[in-house]
């Protein structure tokens, strides 16, 4: 997120507190660029926004550590399973935002859904996410979990999937270099077509013309459990985003 806020210019540098138990190189060039790295509380205190994102079950230790915030600050959370009802307990009634990010943020170029019952809240997540994301409005804080799941966990779901391909081309005579780069280049190729914004099917569709080699994979893939392994990844991600709350 840093890295992509500092890339868009989304936010000054000089303004940035960032709190770490250790040196990152993200953080190390905002500092160079005059963001402060572990401040005092007391200079905490004047933070309008903070981001929380940490492991869930370190949040209410790191919340511990942000001293007296302003009464009007507003709480971003970009954490799975940790209800805003908590949040707001925690932060003594602050309003809060869920948002939950992908990682290709740091190239602008990621998707967030986000959820708050608090329009202030909701405005200032968008200010944060909108440079770097497709961002997504949650009606209802109960979907974030699949949120979760369906964009913030599946890139390495794809990932796994690309890797299995290369493993498969590697199988079919590939040397394993070639298959990955050719793998690897698939999966490009498939991220600069959803940027066209048709929908997931024309795309297959132009793909997947009857009768030809793309049509019979597609087909072997889904009678070998394509459907029901992505079902499951989400199902389980869903599942232990509820457990982590």
């Amino acid at each position: 997120m840093l890295e992509g806020w500092l890339a868009t210019g989304t936010v000054d540098p000089g303004r940035l507190m960032i709190l770490t138990p250790s040196e990152k190189p993200a953080a190390e060039v905002a500092r160079a660029r005059g963001a402060r790295i572990n401040p005092s509380n007391e200079a905490l205190a004047g933070a309008g926004t903070v981001v929380l994102a940490v492991k869930p079950a370190l949040w209410r230790t790191a919340a511990a550590a942000l001293g007296n915030l302003a009464a009007d600050a507003t709480v971003i959370s970009v954490m799975a399973g940790v209800g805003a009802a908590s949040l707001i307990e925690v932060f003594g009634g602050r309003a809060v935002a869920r948002v939950m990010p992908t990682t290709a943020v740091a190239q602008a170029r990621g998707v967030a859904a986000v959820w708050a019952a608090d329009p202030a809240a909701r405005a200032v997540a968008h200010g944060l996410f909108d440079p770097v994301a497709d961002t997504v409005d949650l009606a209802d804080e109960a979907l974030i979990d699949a949120a979760t799941a369906v964009a913030g966990s599946a890139p390495a779901f794809i990932y796994a999937f690309v890797e299995a391909l290369a493993r498969a081309g590697v199988a079919e005579g590939l040397d394993p270099d070639a298959a990955s780069r050719l793998a690897r280049g698939a999966l490009r190729s498939a991220g600069a077509g959803t940027e066209t914004g048709a929908a997931l099917a024309d795309l297959i569709a132009r793909i997947a013309s009857p009768g030809g080699t793309t049509e019979a994979g597609l087909r072997a893939a889904l009678e070998a459990g394509l459907g029901g392994a992505a079902g499951a990844a989400v199902k389980a991600a869903v599942e232990k985003a509820r457990m982590l709350g």
